[in-house]
């Protein structure tokens, strides 16, 4: 995948963050960007496997 893709998802997901931060909050868990972190990994693979499976699903249809 490339570097523009994974910039594009991150932007995604700091849009998200400060709603993430509140529910870990309430949910007693201190936030802290080493927590978060390992799930951005997980999170950017969640994206380009969703992004090929849309792309997938779009070539089919215009075939």
């Amino acid at each position: 995948m490339n570097e523009n893709k994974n910039m594009e998802f991150m932007q995604i997901a700091m849009k998200y963050l400060p709603e993430a931060q509140e529910k870990l909050k309430a949910s007693g868990i201190d936030f802290s960007m080493d927590l978060i972190e390992p799930f951005m990994g997980m999170f950017l693979n969640v994206m380009n496997e969703a992004y090929e499976l849309g792309k997938k699903e779009a070539q089919q249809t215009a075939e």
